[in-house]
C-alpha cells in the first residue's frame, strides 16, 4: 500500500493509504476522545466525539471514518472542535442518570472520562428523560438502557464477531434504544451469552452480575490466566480482590483470543471458590476418602494401572483425554498411552 504523508496538529505523521486520521493519529500518539470506535469493529461514527478540523472542509469530520489523503491538514485540539465535544457530552448527559458512585463502570467509564477531561458538570439543556426499567431477568448480565448512549458497540460485535444479531437499534429519534427484536429478553433471542457485548460497552449500560457491590474498577487485581474449559487456550482477567475472583474480563491486546470470549469463559467461573471443589488428591479406603500427597496418589494410580496391565494385558486399559487440556498435555497423555502402558485405546471426549 502507498505511503501517505499528512500534517496533524503541526506534526508531519506518516500513514497508509486507505486509513482513516483516527487510525493515522493513534500511530502518531495522537490522542482523539471516542466513544463509539474501537478498532476491532467497524466504525459506526454515531457518537461525533472524535470530530477534528481537515483544512478545506466545511464541516468538522468523524475522524474514525474519514480516509487519510496526502497532504491533509488536519487539526484536533482547536477551540471549536473541544466545544462541539462539551456539546457531544452535554447532550448524552442530558438524558444520562447521576449515579456514577454507586454505577459498576466508574473509573473505567469512557463517558466519566471524557466529561472530567472537557470540564462538563452538568448539561446546559433539561427536558424528557428515559425512565426504562432494568432489564436483568439472564442469569449473567444486567441492561440499563437509562445509562446507554446508543454508540452501537454492542450491536456490531454481536453481528460481525458473534453472528448471533440478537440485538440491533430499535424505533427512531428520542425513543431509540438497543434492544433484541420486538424488546423481548435476552432468553428469547439467539443470544449465547458470550458476554463480548458487556466488554465492548464504554459505559455502564452493560454490566455484569458477578462481582457487583464488592468491588471498584481500581481495586480489583488483574490476573492473566489460560482458560480451562476447552484446549483453544483463550487468555481471561480475574478479577480478584482480598483473595477471591470476583468476574472475569478480557483484554483486546492480550492471547488468541483478542479479548472475545465464551460464555463459559466469562461466566463460568463459580467453580474456584466452590466448598466442594477438590483441593488434593484424596484415596478411598475402608469405604471413606484421606487426603492423600501427590506423590502418593500417583504411586497409587501407578501400581493399579500396573496390576490390571499385568493380570489382564495393555488393551483392558484406555485413556480418555479431554477438550479441558492443551494440546501439548493430550500428547503427553496419548504418549503415556501407547509408550509406558503399551494400549492403543485412546478416545477424545470432542471426538463426535
Amino acid at each position: 500500500m502507498g505511503e501517505i504523508r499528512l500534517e496533524i496538529d503541526g506534526r508531519e505523521v506518516k500513514a497508509e493509504e486507505g486509513m482513516t486520521i483516527f487510525e493515522a493519529a493513534k500511530r502518531a500518539g495522537i490522542p482523539i476522545p471516542h466513544l463509539c470506535y474501537r478498532e476491532d469493529l467497524a466504525p459506526t461514527t454515531a457518537c461525533r466525539l472524535c470530530v477534528v478540523e481537515v483544512e478545506g472542509a466545511r464541516t468538522l469530520v468523524a475522524s474514525c471514518a474519514y480516509p487519510v489523503a496526502n497532504r491533509m491538514v488536519v487539526r484536533t485540539e482547536t477551540e471549536r472542535i473541544k466545544n462541539a465535544r462539551r456539546l457531544v457530552i452535554e447532550l448524552l448527559l442530558s438524558d444520562h442518570p447521576y449515579d456514577c458512585m454507586t454505577c459498576e463502570k466508574s473509573g473505567t467509564c469512557k463517558l466519566e472520562k471524557y466529561a472530567y477531561e472537557l470540564g462538563v458538570r452538568e448539561p446546559r439543556f433539561l427536558g424528557e428523560k428515559h425512565h426504562y426499567p432494568l432489564r436483568a431477568a439472564n442469569p449473567f448480565y444486567e441492561r440499563d438502557y437509562n445509562k446507554c448512549i446508543l454508540c452501537g458497540r454492542c450491536v456490531t460485535v454481536c453481528h460481525e464477531v458473534q453472528y448471533c444479531e440478537a440485538v440491533d437499534y430499535s424505533n427512531r429519534g428520542f425513543a431509540t434504544k438497543i434492544a433484541a427484536f420486538f424488546d423481548r429478553s435476552m432468553e428469547e433471542t439467539p443470544c449465547v451469552f458470550c458476554g463480548n457485548c458487556v466488554s465492548v460497552c464504554p459505559v455502564g449500560a452493560l454490566s455484569e452480575k458477578a462481582g457487583r457491590f464488592q468491588g471498584r474498577q481500581w481495586e480489583l487485581k488483574k490476573v492473566p490466566t489460560i482458560c480451562s474449559y476447552c484446549g483453544v487456550g483463550c487468555t481471561l482477567l480475574l478479577n480478584v480482590k482480598n483473595g477471591k475472583v470476583i468476574k472475569v474480563t478480557s483484554d483486546k491486546d492480550l492471547g488468541i483470543n483478542r479479548g472475545w470470549t465464551c460464555v463459559k469463559g466469562r461466566f463460568g467461573f463459580d467453580y474456584v471458590h466452590h466448598p466442594d471443589r477438590l483441593k488434593e488428591p484424596l484415596i478411598k479406603e475402608n469405604g471413606s476418602f484421606r487426603p492423600a500427597s501427590w506423590d502418593e496418589a500417583l504411586d497409587r494410580v501407578a501400581q493399579g494401572l500396573m496390576k490390571v496391565k499385568a493380570e489382564h494385558g495393555p488393551d483392558a486399559l484406555g485413556v480418555l483425554v479431554s477438550a479441558k487440556c492443551t494440546n501439548e498435555e493430550n500428547y503427553l497423555l496419548q504418549k503415556l498411552a501407547r509408550a509406558a502402558l503399551g494400549t492403543n485405546n485412546v478416545d477424545h471426549c470432542a471426538r463426535l
